[in-house]
């Protein structure tokens, strides 16, 4: 299991609802418990001795066993305890068994399931062709499974193979009405068991939904930490390596100076474009238009090759970043003799270019630490469940965690002023957001504009999240907040977002909506202000 996904506990029997949910892979392990093993010592069955075969089928054992034999073995399943002998026999005898070698078929994706399956011993492995957002689950066997009464079971969802040797009895659909007759706690175990397959199945649903909500917010997050960690990084060893450069360099420049005057006239020139670029705020990283600043820089390299200024190239950048003017440069040409125009101008590059980097490494770190705030006021780490919301607060830093796909969608915040504060569970409230901001980028395919509003109407606040997508279709919209259903593509996602939305939402006593048409789809969501009201 190297590299796969951390697994998740369940019932073998719960293979049963395969086929109505999203494709995944199921592991079933369990070891035999030492009654079966002492039971299957004791059988004439030698599972053992069968050699395996690829893509062979379990079958019938060339010697059946005897009813007593899988009475015994029966006796051992947890969920047949309580059963009369005259029932374990009636099990026995209206049962086919069925045993494999390791890695036998013991049923097939997409073929009828006609049978109730109850596993003596071995293991199975079932996964589906084409898995999902979900890799893995673990299971145990030893347990009812397969097609129950009151089941609407049609097809195997997935394929299941042996592992070691598998001992399986199938009761077959057509006995079911008589089984019942002649076992009555059957009725009660089923139906126990399958509202057991999706309650668990369920929860599985609901886990696998938010690892794949938390999959995408990671994703997200390391796409907005890589560029400014990656820009300080960069910045940082670039900045070591040029310090260095330009302590050299002024050592080198202040012996060239001919006087204290020319010294003077030298400093005096540095601190009055130091003040004008900063002044006139052109020591931008940004130009105006990539052609003008292309222009300009062509100006600059040109002043300097006529002066004759060694490695001009390297020099013209940084100076065309600024803005400076010619003029400016030409006062400092006629106040340095030629020898020291060129060590002195290229010093006041190298300092403007370690100005830059560590803007650049500050930036990058404000910007780090606000994803890092961000994050702390979505999760609310450290904080208690409930907690008075800032609602304005709560949709932006929910924004923040989308900024990787809002490049290209304008977005419009239009809160009432003076919005009071509500009590709720800040980090499932953000739930709420990421599930419909994310539902509307998806529409849009991270191209439109998104608009979000927040408004008191009477004792509740509303917030809705409008989108100009596509639009959901009205044949379906009476759907949408239904578990496991979902227009995206299969394998993309669970189904369970705006269910978990609808939850979440009546969790704080409120309601949630949908307004839907073409080009402008609006989810509208209400809670309550007065907390007693909520809680």
């Amino acid at each position: 299991m190297d590299n796969e996904e951390s697994p998740v506990w369940l019932s073998f029997a719960d293979l049963v609802v395969l086929s109505y949910r999203e494709p995944f892979s199921v592991l079933i392990e369990d070891q035999p418990s030492a009654k079966e093993v002492k039971i299957a010592a004791q059988s004439s069955l030698d599972l053992s001795s069968v050699s395996s075969a690829p893509d062979q089928l379990a079958s019938p054992p060339q010697e059946p066993a005897s009813t007593e034999q899988i009475v015994a073995a029966l006796r051992t399943i947890s969920g047949l305890d309580g059963l009369t002998t005259e029932e374990y026999t009636w099990l026995a005898t209206h049962s086919t068994e069925r045993v494999g070698p390791d890695g036998s078929l013991i049923f097939r994706e997409n073929e009828p399931s006609h049978h109730m399956n109850i596993i003596l011993r071995g293991e199975v492995i079932a996964q589906r062709r084409k898995s999902g957002p979900v890799a893995r689950f673990v299971g145990r066997t030893s347990r009812l499974t397969g097609k129950l009464p009151f089941s609407r079971m049609k097809t195997w969802g997935a394929d299941g193979r042996s592992v070691g040797p598998v001992w399986v009895l199938d009761i077959h659909e057509d006995l079911f009405e008589e089984m019942l007759r002649a076992i009555p706690s059957m009725t009660q175990r089923c139906v126990a068991l399958l509202l057991d397959r999706t309650r668990d199945f369920t929860r599985m649903d609901e886990q696998a939904e938010k690892l794949l909500a938390l999959g995408k917010l990671a994703a997200n997050l390391s796409h907005e930490l890589n560029n400014p960690a990656s820009a300080a990084q960069r910045s940082a060893v670039s900045l070591s390596v040029e310090l260095r450069e330009t302590d050299e360099a002024k050592y080198r420049l202040g012996r060239l100076f001919r006087s204290d005057e020319e010294l003077e006239q030298y400093n005096s020139w540095v601190k009055s474009a130091r003040d004008y670029i900063h002044g006139s705020a052109g020591f931008s990283l940004i130009p105006k238009s990539p052609m003008e600043a292309s222009d300009y820089e062509e100006k600059i390299l040109r002043w300097l090759e006529e002066r004759r200024v060694t490695t001009p190239w390297s020099i013209a950048p940084a100076l065309a970043e600024t803005r400076i003017p010619i003029p400016m440069l030409d006062a400092l040409a006629a106040a340095l003799s030629p020898e020291t125009l060129s060590p002195a101008i290229a010093t006041f590059a190298g300092s403007l270019r370690v100005e830059r980097m560590a803007d650049t490494v500050v930036d990058s770190s404000e910007r780090i630490f606000e994803l890092i705030s961000a994050i702390r006021g979505y999760s609310y780490m450290d904080q208690a469940p409930i907690q008075d919301i800032d609602l304005p607060v709560s949709i932006e830093n929910t924004l923040a965690m989308f900024r990787s796909r809002t490049a290209h969608v304008k977005i419009h915040l239009e809160f009432e002023q003076d919005l009071p504060q509500i009590s709720a569970y800040g980090s499932e409230l953000n739930q709420v957001w990421s599930a419909l901001i994310e539902n509307a980028l998806d529409a849009m395919h991270d191209r439109g504009t998104l608009t979000i509003s927040i408004r008191v109407t009477g004792q509740t606040a509303l917030v809705e999240v409008r989108d100009d997508g596509p639009g959901i279709e009205e044949a379906i919209q009476s759907r949408i907040f239904e578990p496991f259903f979902t227009t995206k593509p299969i394998g993309t996602a669970m189904g369970l977002g705006l269910d978990t939305v609808q939850r979440i939402v009546s969790k704080h006593s409120g309601s949630v909506a949908l307004d839907s048409k073409p080009h402008a789809t609006c989810f509208q969501v209400r809670i309550p202000i007065n907390r007693l009201r909520a809680y």
